[in-house]
């Protein structure tokens, strides 16, 4: 029975190994586990495949695994064994198809309970889907550059695999056989495992480095003997090494890079389609930067947005670090003079083409030529000079350069001057204060990343720019630690410590994002951005510094710095622009809830729309200007002149000829007069006073106030243009020759043809002399005191020189009463005779006094006579055309008058037409000239159109600008985030 029942199991146990249960093909008996055939077969002849056994985790399983082992006696046949027929076959049989039915319901059970128990784990378990990013993209693509059944059929045995668990060195050379089965990504990945292995090292050199093995153990045993400061020298070494050729693979993929993406550019700039680009991000935000650059805040909008602002004591090389950044020498250059004079903002951003323009000009420097870069320098160093102001050495002022190039990180930098401790000569006092005033506006941002330069050649204590980003930035929350010319640093530095101490933030009271160590060449102005690079690489790859890990891989070379520069920009874009839009959100809604408020009547005119709207009404009043009448002009023109030559006519002319005793010596008196009056003064007079009447009706439209539609905010604009265009004209001097003639031959003519002329003469006559007459009384009445009735009436006395002269006026009085003939002079006995008569009454007299109060009585009594004897005149006429024959009436003076009378209306009109017809148009073309030189002049439009509402509607369209492009800049931001 037992026999029997041992051969039953060996049947089944052998269908049961060439069903499939875990496997997926069919396998023979014989290559089943070694063990489940020693288990069951005791008795099969297995010695010829007989292997030693493995500790592996790999078995294979069945129903039978548990069965009770029992001796069977088998037979041994040919082909197998065979069991002994008895009476038991029968209920063996039953009972092995029970046995069956119970594996087949207890397997579709289990099988039905482990897939519940799957899907519930499996609803359990997260979905990892979201956290993909975390394993490298090269892990996923590792399939397409790695043949993995090519890798499958390589792999060695079980035992292999036994033999080589323990030898980590086997191991490694077992995967280098498979490099023939790889694709070229396998050289990739083998390196970068192998530099991770190096790090793991370098981290713990005091342990066992590598696992013993049969064939290492000789080594490992002479590695023992190395100490361990050597080990780490050496891994040290081999590590520095690898980061170099990595450092050099990067390289030459960010150049293959860098061409392929330039290829990109061009072919989108200059595409088959034309497609218009759109503007870059870095440009966009640009553009808000120069917007606020530009925006006089008087409302309290301040401006948070960032930008990488570049701080650093003279000479410490701040424009040479830019300059590596923007991998151009664009900036002007000098030995231990301030170069930079003003603040200098630059925008780096993505280009096919290294180029350079300015924000206001549409030139391009190309700056891969050599003549192009040093017009740039120049550029930039005029801009610089005619920024600062007379009397100062640096200026506020901002200039925007942009640079655009393949390869270059994109950021908006802000080169400021460099922090000085003393003002030396040719400095203005106050320079090392703006300085520091700069500074601190720039850096006060809290969102502004400052990137501190210090001079490593130089003693850390001498460091005067520390203490101020330090007091900006005390935590050190935005501020990026540069450390430049360490070549110096490491040739001079007696202790390399102080550099470690210096990039570790030991030394220096202030603390930072990062810090860096860069070279920004050897110090010739002439070496180019390629030279520079290379020199700081060898540096860097023989300097001591890093071979004895006092700086770290990542912290030196400017191509780093930039890196990390770049990523901390955008950081910080992106966490703070939000945010400043809805500042300017709130800003905007302020400023036009006061607008409505104040000027609910009013359109929202901003500087530039008000200067073209005063720029029309004041051509209007120019072109009004000629509408004035002839008549208007030939009245103001007539009289004005008069007022300015009556004086010379009266003292010079008239006076003097009416002391002559008969007429032939009065005409020839007035003639010679006139005649030089009319060659050296009188064209001339005539030409001011046509200017000046110019001016003044010029002057009269400008400020006239039209009721309700007049606006004095444009008042103080009209003046500056009025002065300007006035200043600018100039009178066209062939005229002045002209009016000469003119007035030569008009004097000349002395034929008055009608009555009407002759009243007209007499009533000008009458008029000027009472004009005089009046003049004269005021001047006597000042001299000598008010009368007895005024005296009376307003309590008013006399002081003692107004009795004085007084007195004097009444014995002067006297003597022209005793001779009614008298000269216009008193002769030196009369002042004598008067001056006793005085003193006989007790009053002591000057005989200048008394000389000059004879000039005023005699002046008074003469144009007395004269005013009489134009009454008498006023019946000569007939006289007149006899020329005065049979007449005692001689009316010579009626005639001079006439004749100044005609003179005066000539030149009027002659005034008036070159007014109308050639001054007037000159003076619009003036004032055309002045308006396009003020629309250009921003600042003298500030200055000219000023007052709340002014400002109130510029901050309004500032601020609707700047929140319209950050709403554009975020939205694209999105777009390619």
């Amino acid at each position: 029975m037992w026999r029997t029942r041992a051969a039953a199991a060996c049947v089944i146990c052998r269908s049961l190994a060439n069903r499939s249960y875990g496997i997926k093909r069919k396998s023979p008996l014989q290559n089943l586990h070694l063990v489940s055939r020693s288990i069951h077969h005791p008795y099969y002849p297995s010695s010829k495949f007989q292997r030693p056994p493995l500790r592996i985790s790999i078995q294979l399983f069945s129903s039978l695994n548990r069965l009770p082992l029992h001796k069977t006696k088998l037979l041994n046949v040919k082909y197998g064994y065979q069991f002994h027929r008895n009476f038991w076959l029968a209920r063996l049989a039953s009972r092995l198809l029970k046995l069956r039915y119970l594996i087949l319901g207890s397997a579709v059970g289990g099988g039905y309970t482990a897939k519940k128990t799957y899907d519930q784990w499996k609803d359990m378990m997260p979905d990892l889907d979201e956290y993909k990013w975390i394993v490298p993209d090269f892990i996923w693509e590792l399939d397409e550059h790695i043949d993995l059944e090519k890798l499958i059929k390589a792999l060695p045995d079980a035992d292999d695999l036994a033999k080589l668990l323990p030898d980590l060195d086997k191991i490694g050379e077992s995967f280098a056989s498979l490099k023939g089965f790889f694709s070229p990504g396998y050289n990739l990945v083998s390196e970068v495992i192998g530099a991770s292995d190096l790090l793991l090292l370098l981290g713990s050199p005091g342990e066992t480095a590598f696992r013993a093995t049969d064939q290492g153990y000789d080594n490992d045993k002479q590695y023992k003997k190395v100490s361990d400061k050597e080990k780490i020298d050496q891994l040290q070494e081999e590590l520095l090494r690898t980061q170099l050729k990595y450092q050099r693979m990067l390289e030459r993929l960010e150049k293959e890079n860098k061409e392929l993406r330039k290829l990109v550019l061009q072919r989108d700039d200059k595409g088959i389609h034309q497609r218009k680009l759109k503007k870059s991000l870095i440009d966009m935000y640009s553009e808000v930067l120069d917007i606020l650059s530009d925006y006089d805040a008087s409302y309290n909008t301040q401006d948070h947005l960032p930008r990488v602002v570049v701080v650093g004591d003279q000479s410490a090389g701040k424009t040479s670090v830019l300059e590596m950044i923007a991998q151009a020498r664009i900036f002007p250059r000098g030995s231990g003079e301030m170069m930079t004079r003003s603040p200098v903002k630059v925008t780096l951003s993505e280009g096919p083409h290294h180029v350079a323009l300015f924000k206001d000009s549409s030139r391009e420097f190309d700056l891969t030529k050599e003549e192009d870069l040093a017009a740039l320098r120049n550029e930039i160093e005029i801009r610089m000079r005619s920024s600062v102001k007379e009397g100062c050495t640096v200026s506020t002022e901002t200039i925007s350069l942009s640079v655009k190039g393949p390869g270059l990180q994109r950021m908006v930098l802000v080169d400021l001057p460099g922090v000085i401790s003393t003002v030396t000569s040719g400095m203005a006092p106050d320079t090392k204060e703006t300085i520091f005033s700069i500074s601190k506006a720039y850096m006060q941002n809290p969102n502004a990343i400052i990137l501190c330069i210090q001079d490593g050649s130089v003693d850390a204590e001498r460091s005067i720019v520390t203490d101020l980003v330090s007091q900006m930035d005390p935590q050190g929350k935005r501020t990026i630690f540069v450390l430049t010319k360490v070549d110096l640093a490491e040739k001079n530095v007696a202790s390399p410590s102080r550099i470690q101490q210096i990039i570790e933030g030991k030394l220096f009271p202030m603390k930072a994002l990062g810090y860096f160590a860069v070279v920004t060449g050897k110090g010739n102005s002439s070496e180019s951005i390629e030279s520079i690079k290379e020199y700081e690489e060898e540096f860097f790859q023989n300097s001591k510094l890093l071979k004895t890990s006092m700086l770290k891989a990542h912290q030196v070379t400017t191509k780093n710095l930039s890196l990390a520069v770049s990523d901390c920009f955008w950081k910080m874009v992106r966490e703070s622009v939000e945010q400043q839009a809805d500042a300017f959100k709130a800003t905007r809604f302020n400023l036009e809830t006061e607008w409505k408020n104040n000027y609910p009547r009013l359109r929202e005119l901003d500087r530039n729309e008000l200067f073209e709207k005063a720029k029309n009404e004041i051509l209007d009043e120019v072109i009004s200007l000629t509408q004035v009448t002839p008549k208007h002009w030939e009245e103001i023109l007539q009289k004005t002149l008069w007022e300015r030559v009556s004086t010379h006519v009266i003292e010079n002319i008239y006076l003097p000829a009416a002391q002559t005793m008969n007429s032939g010596t009065f005409n020839t008196t007035v003639d010679i007069k006139l005649k030089q009056w009319t060659d050296k003064q009188l064209p001339n007079k005539a030409v001011e006073v046509a200017w000046e009447t110019l001016q003044e009706e010029f002057s009269r439209f400008m400020t006239e106030q039209k009721g309700k539609e007049h606006d004095d905010i444009f008042d103080k604009l009209k003046q500056a243009v009025k002065e300007e265009s006035i200043k600018r004209h100039k009178w066209n001097e062939r005229a002045e020759d002209s009016l000469r003639v003119i007035q030569h031959n008009a004097l000349e003519d002395r034929s008055i043809s009608d009555k009407q002329q002759w009243d007209a003469a007499i009533h000008f006559m009458e008029e000027t002399l009472q004009s005089r007459l009046k003049d004269t009384e005021s001047v006597i009445e000042d001299m000598v005191g008010p009368d007895w009735k005024k005296r009376w009436l307003y309590w008013i006395g006399r002081t003692k020189e107004q009795n004085i002269r007084n007195e004097t006026k009444n014995e002067l009085e006297k003597l022209i009463k005793c001779n009614e003939e008298h000269a216009a002079y008193l002769a030196n006995d009369e002042v004598t005779t008067v001056r006793k008569n005085l003193e006989a009454r007790g009053i002591t007299v000057d005989p200048c006094l008394i000389k000059d109060t004879w000039h005023q009585i005699y002046r008074r009594y003469f144009l007395k006579t004269a005013l009489n004897h134009c009454n008498l005149c006023r019946r000569g006429f007939y006289y007149y055309q006899r020329h005065f024959v049979d007449s005692e009436l001689e009316c010579n003076d009626i005639v001079l008058f006439w004749r100044i009378q005609r003179m005066l209306a000539i030149t009027a009109n002659t005034l008036r037409q070159q007014l109308t017809n050639t001054e007037v148009r000159r003076l619009e073309k003036n004032v055309k000239e002045v308006l396009e030189d003020f629309a250009e002049d921003n600042e003298k439009k500030v200055k000219l159109l000023t007052g709340k509402r002014v400002q109130l509607a510029e901050d309004l369209k500032k601020v609707r600008e700047i929140q319209e492009k950050l709403e554009a800049f975020i939205e694209a931001l999105h777009q390619e985030k």
